[in-house]
């Protein structure tokens, strides 16, 4: 059986993330399964875990802005949406800078990003001291897990679970930035109106 943590044992939670291990957590959309991305055995875990495809790649979610602008570039426009949705229910693609590790995103020019979405994970991953990869809580092309015990199930190679609240229950909107003309690659709690409202402030 998976170990259920509180969010008062961040400390135990983040040692579990700080030695490679993959732990799920309460995100506003859905449950989460997490593991640092600094490092390559933490990452590979979190495939075991998923069962995932290692070409597919996983959204990374940082504790703040200045996390965010050390694996991606951030210009006017991105701001602008970082400022206006940021944390809520908003994934941005952006290209990533050099300092993302080559497997974090297999070598490919763009990276999902996403702030931390309660004040909860904020800490989590200051704790950690690295953003974290974050992933749907399921196994790679099941339905998203909507509760404890189904997660438990699901992913019983996790190191802990997390308890907690989730708030829209809905998968977040999917923003490409990452292009001159920008996209809704999937949409969710966050619309196109709204994106494009901000934009043309």
């Amino acid at each position: 059986m998976v170990k259920i943590y509180k969010q008062t044992e961040l400390d135990k939670l983040a040692e579990i993330l700080k030695n490679d291990g993959v732990i799920s957590v309460p995100t506003d959309t859905v449950y989460g399964v997490c593991a640092r991305i600094s490092s390559l055995e933490a990452y590979k875990n979190l495939i075991s875990v998923k069962n995932r495809p290692s070409n597919k790649l996983f959204p990374i979610m940082c504790a703040n802005e200045e996390q965010l602008r050390q694996i991606a570039i951030v210009d006017e426009k991105i701001e602008k949406l970082i400022h206006a949705f940021m944390p809520g229910p908003i994934t941005l693609i952006l290209k990533k800078n050099d300092n993302l590790p080559e497997y974090a995103n297999n070598g490919e020019e763009t990276i999902a990003v996403r702030l931390a979405t309660s004040k909860v994970l904020e800490e989590l991953i200051m704790k950690v001291g690295s953003p974290v990869f974050m992933s749907s809580a399921n196994q790679s092309g099941e339905p998203t897990c909507t509760s404890i015990e189904e997660i438990g199930k699901s992913c019983p190679k996790l190191d802990g679970i997390m308890e907690g609240e989730v708030l829209f229950n809905k998968a977040s909107t999917i923003v490409d930035c990452s292009q001159a003309e920008i996209k809704i690659l999937r949409s969710g709690p966050i619309s196109i109106e709204e994106i494009y409202n901000v934009l043309n402030k």
